[in-house]
């Protein structure tokens, strides 16, 4: 598991970075707003697994 991880970082900062940049393009060609919460909703819900999967590549780092 610990091989892993540090390769989770990357595509979990990826997808985040991904559903960002779909939500942007989709405001700035006016697009659905209900897109763009459903894109919004996506974000934090990626950037929150994120979080977990770059502390969780911290703790077993450093130990």
């Amino acid at each position: 598991m610990s091989n892993v991880i540090p390769y989770l970082v990357p595509i979990a900062v990826g997808a985040v970075a991904i559903v960002l940049i779909a939500g942007l393009w989709n405001m700035m060609r006016g697009g659905s707003p209900n897109r763009s919460q459903m894109l919004m909703r996506w974000r934090v819900g990626l950037q929150f697994v994120a979080v977990i999967v770059i502390m969780a590549a911290i703790y077993v780092m450093s130990g």
